[in-house]
C-alpha cells in the first residue's frame, strides 16, 4: 500500500517537472514569437512612416522642397548629404577666400604706441590694402579716373568684398565670440579676416542716462542670461523687456532647428545682440536682403546702434525711416534674407508691434564711447588737441569735404550717397547711407562691406575717389582727427 502510494507520487511528481517544463517551454517559445512579431510590427511601421513621408504630392511640395531636391526624396537625408558636401568643401572655400584676401591686403597687423580703442585694444594702422607693383599711393592719387580704369590701376582692396561663401552667404561670426558662443560656429564657412581687424570683444556699453558710470557692461558680453543681472535698477522695466527682446534667440535662414540648417545640432537662432554685440558690433557680417540676383548681392558688416538715437534713417541699402520699423523688418529681410516662405518654414517669429517699441527704446539708450578732445558741438576742443589732430579737422571741413556727408555732432547727414565706383572700373553699390564717424576708432573694419581694414585704407581710398588729391602728411592729420572722434 505505501509503495502504491510512493510510486504514486513519484509519479505524480514526474507530471508536476514534465508540466512545468511544457509550461515554461511553452512560455519561451511564446515570448520569442511575441518578441518576433513586435519586431516585425516596429518594422513595418517605421517602413510605414518612411513611405509616408517621402509620398509628397505633384507638383512643388514646400513641406518636402529642400536643398532643391524632389519631393519624392528624403529631407533628412537630404539635408546630411548636403551637410557632408558643406563639411568636405570648407577647406577648398576658406582657401579661395584666403588666397582673395591675400592678394588684396597686407594682413600682417601693424600698431602704434598708444593708438588704442575705447578699452585700450591697439587699432590696427595701415594701408592695409596693396597696390600694383611700381606703384604708390601719391602717384596713384594724382590720376585720373579714366586713367585708372583703363589701366586696371584701382586697387583690388577697394572693390567690393564677397561673402566667404557668396553663393549661400548667411551670417558668419568671429571665432572670438564663437569661444564663449559655441552655438554661432557653422559648419561650411569660417570668418575671415584676423582678429587684429576687429572691434574689442566683448564691447562696453554706454548709457545716455548713465554718463557718469562709464562702461555699464562689467566686462560681460550681453546674452539671455546675464541682462537682467546687469541692467535691472540702471533701465526702466519697459527698456528691460525691450533688452530681454533684444537677447532672445530668434530662427534665422543659417541658424535654426530644421535640418536644412547650417549649425551642427538644431539652434534655436540668434538673437539681435548677437550682431550687434552689446549694441557695438564684432564685424560679424552677411548679405544684404534687398539685391537680386544672388552673385550681386552686397557683404554687410554689422553696424554699431550706438548714437541711434540720434539717426535719422537705417540701414545700409534700405533707408528704413524709423527705428522701430528696422527692429521689425530685420526679421522678415536680415534673418531670412526677404524671403517670408522659407520664413515660414524655418518658424519666423513675428514680433507684436506692441513690444517692437521697447525694443526701440533701449536702442535708443545706446551712447557714443567718451571722447574728451570733443566739445559739447562736436569740435574739436583746441586746447587739448594736438597740432596734427586740428590739422586734420580743418582738413575734414574744408579740402577733404568730409563734412558734406559727416556732419557734428553725430558726423553723418542721414542721407544716402552714390560714389559711381564705375568710374574707375570697379562694380557700381549705388546708393549707401553715410555711417556715423563719432566712435570710429572702436569700429574696423570700414566700409558697408568691411573692405577697409584700416582708417588710413579709408583716408585712402576717399582721397582717390573723391579726387581730392591730398598729400602723405594731411592724409595723416585727417587720420588723426578721426581717432579724436
Amino acid at each position: 500500500m505505501r509503495q502504491t502510494k510512493r510510486r504514486h507520487l513519484r509519479i505524480g511528481t514526474v507530471g508536476i517537472v514534465v508540466s512545468a517544463v511544457c509550461t515554461i517551454w511553452a512560455w519561451n517559445t511564446g515570448n520569442v514569437d511575441g518578441a518576433a512579431q513586435d519586431r516585425h510590427r516596429k518594422e513595418k511601421t517605421e517602413s510605414a512612416i518612411e513611405e509616408t513621408k517621402t509620398k509628397g504630392f505633384d507638383g512643388v511640395d514646400f513641406s518636402y522642397d529642400v536643398f532643391g531636391v524632389p519631393p519624392e526624396q528624403d529631407a533628412q537625408k537630404a539635408a546630411e548629404e548636403a551637410m557632408a558636401k558643406d563639411v568636405a568643401d570648407k577647406p577648398r572655400v576658406l582657401a579661395r577666400q584666403k588666397k582673395l584676401l591675400a592678394e588684396r591686403y597686407e594682413l600682417d597687423c601693424k600698431t602704434a604706441a598708444g593708438v588704442t580703442m575705447t578699452k585700450g585694444k591697439h587699432q590696427p594702422i595701415g594701408p592695409a590694402v596693396t597696390l600694383k607693383q611700381g606703384l604708390t599711393w601719391d602717384k596713384l592719387g594724382q590720376m585720373e579716373a579714366d586713367e585708372i580704369r583703363a589701366e586696371k590701376l584701382f586697387p583690388g582692396g577697394f572693390r567690393r568684398l564677397p561673402h566667404v561663401k557668396h553663393e549661400v552667404g548667411g551670417q558668419v561670426f568671429p571665432q572670438i565670440q564663437i569661444k564663449q558662443f559655441p552655438r554661432l560656429e557653422r559648419f561650411d564657412v569660417d570668418f575671415d579676416l584676423p582678429d587684429c581687424f576687429l572691434p574689442e570683444f566683448p564691447p562696453p556699453i554706454f548709457l545716455t542716462t548713465h554718463p557718469e558710470l562709464g562702461d555699464v557692461s562689467q566686462g560681460e558680453a550681453l546674452h539671455a542670461e546675464n541682462f537682467d543681472r546687469l541692467f535691472r535698477g540702471l533701465v526702466t522695466p519697459v527698456q528691460l523687456d525691450g533688452l530681454r527682446l533684444l537677447v532672445t534667440q530668434f530662427p534665422e535662414e543659417e541658424f535654426n532647428a530644421t535640418h536644412d540648417r547650417k549649425t551642427v545640432k538644431p539652434s534655436l537662432g540668434v538673437s539681435c545682440l548677437d550682431c550687434h554685440v552689446n549694441f557695438h558690433t564684432t564685424a560679424q557680417f552677411h548679405l544684404n536682403p534687398d539685391t537680386r540676383p544672388q552673385r550681386d548681392r552686397l557683404r554687410l558688416d554689422t553696424v554699431s546702434l550706438r548714437g541711434l538715437f540720434n539717426q535719422q534713417i537705417h540701414g545700409s541699402k534700405r533707408s528704413i525711416r524709423s527705428v522701430e520699423d528696422f527692429t521689425e523688418f530685420e526679421q522678415r529681410t536680415a534673418y531670412f534674407n526677404g524671403d517670408q516662405i522659407r520664413a515660414i518654414k524655418k518658424g519666423a517669429h513675428v514680433i507684436d508691434r506692441l513690444l517692437v517699441p521697447h525694443m526701440a527704446q533701449m536702442q535708443n539708450m545706446i551712447d557714443f564711447p567718451p571722447a574728451p578732445k570733443l566739445t559739447v558741438f562736436g569740435t574739436l576742443d583746441r586746447k587739448k588737441a594736438t597740432p596734427q589732430e586740428i590739422k586734420g579737422e580743418e582738413l575734414f571741413f574744408g579740402k577733404a569735404r568730409c563734412v558734406g556727408c559727416h556732419q557734428p555732432p553725430a558726423y553723418t547727414d542721414h542721407q544716402m550717397h552714390d560714389l559711381h565706383l564705375e568710374r574707375f572700373g570697379a562694380e557700381a553699390d549705388g546708393p549707401i547711407k553715410s555711417f556715423v564717424l563719432r566712435g570710429i576708432k572702436d569700429s574696423p573694419p570700414y566700409f558697408h562691406d568691411g573692405r577697409l581694414p584700416t582708417l588710413e585704407d579709408t583716408v585712402e581710398f576717399f582721397n582717390l575717389v573723391l579726387e581730392l588729391k591730398l598729400n602723405r602728411e594731411e592724409k595723416a592729420a585727417l587720420t588723426a582727427f578721426m581717432r579724436a572722434l
